[in-house]
């Protein structure tokens, strides 16, 4: 069983579509299951449904405005480097309403259905290839997995928007009783859970790279100290997951591939232009092309 894992990482999920897609279409693989986190889960229905062109124009368009209701920052470039600001009106407006996060994401979720029709998800439900949400479960304090064969329709895309939910930032989901986020609070890279289902081939897209190349520069104010303790605890689990997935890997006989991004993309993936992810996606391609990975070959330190 030959399985697709895709991590989180924002803006960088475009750099996983291009990766994706030469996989798909070039290598002609053929996977029975994709698992996804945050960024990942947006992309993973499109990319089981081979409908590549269509979440490529999605991941080439987007902006703040496709995926906020109420964006919390503003963005600042000086000297080539991007820095996030607070949106002081924007913060105050949400707490004044009683909000628990800085900023709302409800946009997002009106795209990830205007994206994925019912028609498309009932074909995905008829597919015997596995779809699964990575979400984090923050009442109960676990990270949960959410299959599409277990979905409706609307708790499905709910779930997805759940996923990529990067709170304080975002927004924070009440469902069934408990309080979500971003599922790359718990699980960033879920090849564990993949092998857990049976895969015994796990093609895992990191968007990170393999090794630190740089230091991170100097919070010039709270969100962006924010930013910096998030990125910093994210690339903690990633790591973790990372380690554990080899293990799991090496103990049931699995075969890991990795795909890590060769450079650092960005070092503020909120940040979304649609220049830089159109250049992330082909040179996502182009990576993935270039390592012409021989898929019998065990990836694993």
């Amino acid at each position: 069983m030959r399985a697709m894992v895709i991590s989180g990482g924002g803006s960088k999920g475009a750099f996983a579509g291009g990766v994706a897609q030469f996989l798909l279409q070039e290598a002609k693989h053929k996977y029975d299951m994709f698992i996804g986190t945050s960024t990942g889960s947006l992309l993973i229905s499109h990319l089981a449904l081979q409908k590549i062109d269509k979440i490529k124009k999605i991941y080439t368009s987007v902006n703040q405005e496709s995926i906020f209701s109420s964006c919390p920052y503003i963005t600042h470039k000086k000297n080539g480097i991007e820095t996030i600001g607070i949106h002081h009106f924007n913060v105050l407006k949400n707490i004044l309403r009683g909000s628990k996060t800085f900023g709302e994401s409800y946009n997002l979720l009106k795209l990830i259905k205007d994206s994925l029709t019912i028609e498309e998800f009932n074909l995905l439900k008829e597919q015997n290839t596995e779809i699964v949400i990575t979400v984090s479960n923050l009442s109960l304090n676990k990270v949960e997995y959410k299959s599409i064969s277990d979905c409706t329709y609307d708790e499905f895309c709910e779930w997805i928007w759940i996923s990529c939910n990067y709170t304080p930032f975002m927004s924070l989901a009440k469902k069934n009783g408990c309080e979500y986020a971003d599922g790359g609070l718990g699980s960033m890279v879920p090849i564990e859970e993949a092998i857990r289902r049976g895969a015994t081939v796990v093609d895992a897209i990191i968007l990170q790279t393999e090794t630190t190349l740089f230091n991170r520069m100097p919070s010039k104010n709270a969100f962006s100290l924010l930013t910096n303790m998030f990125a910093f605890m994210l690339d903690r689990i990633e790591q973790q997951n990372i380690r554990i997935g080899k293990y799991v890997a090496s103990n049931n006989n699995a075969i890991i591939n990795f795909y890590f991004t060769p450079t650092v993309l960005t070092t503020n993936s909120l940040i979304f232009e649609e220049k830089k992810m159109t250049t992330w996606w082909k040179s996502g391609y182009d990576f993935a092309e270039n390592m012409n990975i021989d898929t019998n070959h065990i990836e694993i330190e």
